[in-house]
């Protein structure tokens, strides 16, 4: 059923609304930065461009918002789980704090045996394969192949 008018607490309209405020910016700052030319792009061409796709995606959304119906705000909210949403707040928290002194590796398997665990619990047989592996294999790319250089910390693991 259509509703007739607009609904002022209609998520996707305020969703398309922030977006497209925060596109403005993202033109703005590619302007501010300098477009140059096709042939000699400047530094903020790319930014420019990827801010018009924004807006007219987040206008496209709120234009659907207000042709149809859309959830309200607060169903928006209802079936959220906040203590997980914590979790991941306070892990990745801890984790920023952690990166510099621990470094790269002892800092990042904690991380993901924390999320694969607390946030949507994968069995011990698959999150510390996963924890360890996947931190030990993304490392390995980057400092040797891609030689790019990670923290190593205190304990100079990694």
């Amino acid at each position: 059923m259509k509703s007739s008018g607009l609904r002022i607490n209609n998520a996707e309209l305020w969703g398309g609304a922030i977006w497209f405020a925060v596109s403005l910016f993202v033109l703005d700052q590619g302007q501010k930065l300098g477009l140059g030319s096709v042939n000699a792009p400047g530094m903020g061409f790319m930014m420019f461009w990827i801010g018009i796709v924004m807006a007219a995606l987040s206008l496209g959304v709120a234009v659907q918002a207000i042709r149809s119906e859309g959830p309200s705000v607060r169903a928006l909210w209802a079936e959220t789980r906040w203590v997980k949403t914590l979790i991941v707040i306070v892990t990745f928290g801890l984790y920023g704090f952690a990166f510099t002194s621990l470094g790269f590796l002892l800092s990042t398997i904690p991380l993901m045996l924390v999320l694969l665990r607390a946030i949507d619990p994968v069995r011990w047989t698959i999150a510390i394969p996963l924890a360890f592996g996947a931190p030990i294999l993304i490392w390995w790319i980057l400092k040797t192949l891609l030689q790019i250089q990670l923290p190593n910390g205190v304990f100079e693991i990694g």
